[in-house]
């Protein structure tokens, strides 16, 4: 008798008989690549623009893109760019697909980067306050989902001071995957906001 901890339901027989459902994913996982792999050379010449008023070590690495199957269960494809991580210092800039939710950006930094740009970041949000912006009010920096317990939204914070105590800042905005097309729009966008919460 067949344990019924393997057995198949009738919508994952479906599934396992029907390799155009993998096929399919794997061409959407490979345009995702294809969209960030454009974006970064339009990032590059984004973050040329404000080169003068950034860290040197933030240009030291190319951009990277990598994928996973399993962010909570479900596939992803992340691009950081730039990208800088050293012990308790990070500056990055993350663009993310995650299957089956959103497309979503998240400017990232701590330690002496944190320190660098408090001040300014904390002036641009309270100027920025009306903005579809994400703050991350967990203790941990390596989540990316938005669930309450994880972002809260910057019209819903009380005041700046309480995220700019924290040891680090990650600021984020989401773009629902129906609206596919306008994606590249919504990436580039938001990666000149971002940078201009730093220098502007």
């Amino acid at each position: 008798m067949t344990n019924t901890n393997v057995e198949l339901s009738k919508n994952e027989l479906e599934l396992v008989i029907n390799s155009q459902f993998i096929l399919t994913k794997n061409r959407i996982i490979e345009k995702v690549y294809k969209l960030f792999g454009l974006l970064s050379e339009d990032y590059k010449k984004i973050l040329e623009n404000y080169a003068t008023n950034l860290p040197a070590d933030i240009f030291s690495l190319p951009p990277k893109i990598y994928k996973g199957e399993n962010y909570l269960g479900l596939p992803y494809v992340m691009m950081d760019h730039p990208r800088f991580f050293l012990k308790d210092d990070a500056f990055a800039i993350r663009s993310f697909f995650w299957w089956g939710n959103y497309f979503s950006t998240t400017l990232q930094l701590s330690g002496s980067f944190f320190q660098a740009f408090r001040n300014k970041i904390g002036q641009n949000l309270k100027a920025n306050a009306e903005e579809d912006y994400f703050v991350c009010i967990n203790n941990t920096p390596w989540e990316h989902n938005f669930k309450e317990s994880n972002y809260k939204p910057l019209k819903n914070i009380d005041t700046i001071e309480e995220i700019l105590n924290k040891p680090f800042i990650k600021i984020a905005t989401k773009h629902p995957l129906q609206q596919w097309n306008n994606a590249e729009e919504f990436f580039k966008l938001n990666y000149e906001k971002f940078l201009k919460l730093l220098v502007v």
